[in-house]
């Protein structure tokens, strides 16, 4: 019996316990815990037949894994069920293994809020050993993800900072295989009850959130109609059409500017790529880094951004949110800044890392985005950056830049691209934005218009 037949089981079982006895009330709580619903019919398609499109999608139109292709899955403990379904139909597409690399946020928390000052900041061998052989040994990349926006609220930021810096030091001969396609990697995640009632605050109660949240998340992935490949076939080819027209404009510069006070002049890097949902690894196969995405992005010149940017939704980051803010830039550097909410984290944002104070992608993304239209307040970054053009912190994306793959750091930042150890999504777009490009020989091109494509 496969694993998700045996989920459908066990659902139909707990569904006959009474509520009243202690099994029947731990089995609710071990329901809303792990994020598993009662299954029920929205349209033709039943929640958990979604569950199970959406599973393949992830695995063999996301990371798209081949026969004898290895892969290593990211995911939270609380959500184990969905990384045995990852593993799973991983090893049905003909993985030759398939490793897990749980992560438990809870007992970070605990471990942030009690752990004594000299336990925070320190990079370990085992760590780097484990990158290493993943690295090595040619892991492709599922991460999932999903977990408490606010998980880390009231933490002391400076051991998060600690954490993250060091973390992000040892993880980065992987990083830098994601930034530069040489393997085929994706994203995907699921709802958490705590994460759920965040995004529905207004839900009755936790199961309801729950499934407004799996209704969303299938939304947003188009697997709600069951024709989820076939969908993505479509998406994928109306971004690629998109990214094409960029590239044959090879513009130096673009300006985007809204009512919101946005008035930012981007230049672009000689040779920039426009890349879209539709990537190749230098595995040779195809995947899509993102699921969903909206997003047509590359990389600005590195020193080439001048003016101010407003924010238009909440950034998470280290567990908590930044909300309300914006950035000045001169000559590519952000010089001035300010927030209404988490003022500190934008500053910790933007300072850890040596070259986090630059610009490392610009993405564009229409206001008429199955996601923006939505209307959902995400609180994370995977969904809430597909609903309007974003702009990163830190590091570019190598293949973003022609010829930039496979030389060093140095040479990549003369190219214009920036470098950092940093990553770090926000966004600016609104259905005011406009855009305009300025090709190399100074013809003005309107990109965007009112929140919308213009090409």
């Amino acid at each position: 019996m496969l694993l998700l037949d045996r989920l459908l089981l066990v659902l139909d079982n707990l569904a006959r316990i009474s509520l009243k006895t202690p099994l029947g009330s731990f089995c609710l709580q071990l329901n809303c815990r792990c994020g598993i619903i009662k299954q029920k019919q929205i349209g033709r398609v039943g929640v958990m037949e979604k569950l199970k499109k959406y599973v393949e999608l992830l695995v063999r139109k996301g990371v798209n894994i081949q026969p004898g292709q290895k892969l290593v899955v990211r995911c939270q403990v609380d959500l184990a069920y969905f990384g045995r379904l990852i593993m799973e139909e991983a090893y049905k597409a003909g993985a030759a293994k398939v490793l897990i690399l749980w992560d438990d946020e809870i007992s970070g928390r605990i471990h942030y809020l009690n752990a004594p000052d000299d336990a925070f900041g320190h990079e370990y061998d085992w760590i780097k050993a484990r990158i290493k052989f993943l690295v090595d040994e040619g892991y492709n990349l599922l991460s999932v993800s999903a977990g408490d926006p606010e998980i880390l609220k009231g933490v002391d930021p400076v051991r998060v900072q600690k954490n993250m810096k060091a973390g992000s030091i040892m993880s980065k001969p992987l990083s830098d295989r994601v930034s530069t396609s040489q393997i085929q990697w994706t994203i995907g995640s699921v709802p958490t009850p705590v994460w759920a009632k965040k995004v529905f605050p207004d839900a009755k109660s936790t199961e309801e959130a729950m499934e407004l949240m799996w209704d969303a998340i299938f939304f947003a992935s188009r697997v709600d109609d069951g024709c989820a490949v076939a969908n993505w076939d479509k998406h994928v080819a109306y971004l690629t059409e998109k990214s094409d027209k960029l590239m044959e404009y090879n513009f130096k510069s673009l300006h985007l500017k809204n009512s919101l006070g946005t008035d930012l002049v981007m230049e672009m890097p000689e040779g920039h790529v426009w890349i879209s949902c539709g990537e190749k690894a230098k595995t040779g196969y195809n995947f899509i880094a993102n699921i969903p995405t909206e997003e047509v992005f590359s990389a600005p010149h590195r020193t080439g951004v001048n003016g101010i940017v407003y924010s238009t939704k909440p950034l998470v980051y280290m567990g908590d949110i930044i909300d309300e803010f914006w950035i000045k830039f001169k000559d590519g550097k952000a010089v001035e800044y300010d927030a209404k909410v988490g003022k500190n984290l934008l500053e910790k944002l933007i300072t850890t890392h040596k070259n986090a104070d630059h610009l490392g992608e610009i993405a564009l993304v229409p206001h008429s985005s199955p996601i923006s239209q939505s209307g959902i307040l995400w609180y994370n970054t995977l969904y809430d950056e597909n609903a309007s053009c974003h702009l990163a912190f830190g590091r570019g994306y190598g293949d973003c830049v022609k010829g930039a793959v496979g030389k060093s750091e140095e040479e990549q930042m003369e190219m214009g691209l920036n470098h950092s150890l940093a990553h770090e999504d926000f966004m600016v777009g609104s259905a005011c934005m406009d855009i305009i490009g300025t090709t190399f020989d100074g013809k003005e091109v309107q990109v965007f218009k009112q929140g919308e494509w213009a090409i």
